[in-house]
């Protein structure tokens, strides 16, 4: 199967995003997983999803370089893991929808994590702490050849850095009860 195959099983253009293609294998996951799609092809779909999915992911960097990068990924792809690949698939398939969600294969597809959501917040601090000190210091050592650094460059950057700190806040706190409603399902 060629990549844009690979693109075609997701119901996705070949210039998506990761973000674009974990979301399109949930979806997919979802609607074709033999436990809850009873159709006899659901299966054969559930592992094609799954193919595409571990393809695209593990080789996004090398689809755009060139054709000789694109061809050594197909090539070692076919070679090593395309059968491992199917055989996941079919255990997956055979396993509950319940069950392969808690595999740590389905949760590679979540968007947010609480990694990502703490570097994001770790960020926003420092882009905080930035903008005042420097300014402070700009104020009390001054270069020589300019004024004093403007009051509205200030007021940008700190209106920049609590936005994004806001913004990591709320994905954190998302996050977080997300997390409790997942303890709560499996107590």
């Amino acid at each position: 199967m060629t990549y844009s195959g690979y693109f075609d099983v997701l119901g996705l253009n070949t210039d998506a995003s990761v973000d674009e293609i974990k979301k399109a294998y949930r979806q997919k996951a979802r609607m074709y997983h033999p436990d809850i799609n009873n159709s006899p092809e659901a299966k054969d779909l559930f592992i094609q999803a799954t193919e595409a999915y571990e393809f695209l992911i593990s080789n996004y960097s090398h689809l755009n370089d060139n054709d000789a990068g694109y061809n050594q990924a197909m090539e070692d792809w076919r070679r090593y893991r395309q059968d491992r690949s199917r055989k996941r698939a079919t255990v997956y398939a055979r396993a509950s929808y319940i069950r392969f969600k808690k595999t740590s294969f389905y949760r590679t597809t979540r968007i947010l994590d609480g990694t990502s959501i703490i570097y994001a917040l770790v960020i926003s601090v420092l882009i905080l702490l930035y903008t005042v000190f420097g300014y402070l210091y700009r104020l009390k050592h001054p270069l020589p050849e300019e004024e004093n650094p403007t009051v509205i460059v200030f007021l940008m950057f700190l209106l920049i850095g609590m936005t994004f700190f806001a913004v990591s806040v709320v994905f954190l706190k998302a996050y977080i009860e997300t997390s409790r409603k997942r303890k709560k399902k499996r107590e």
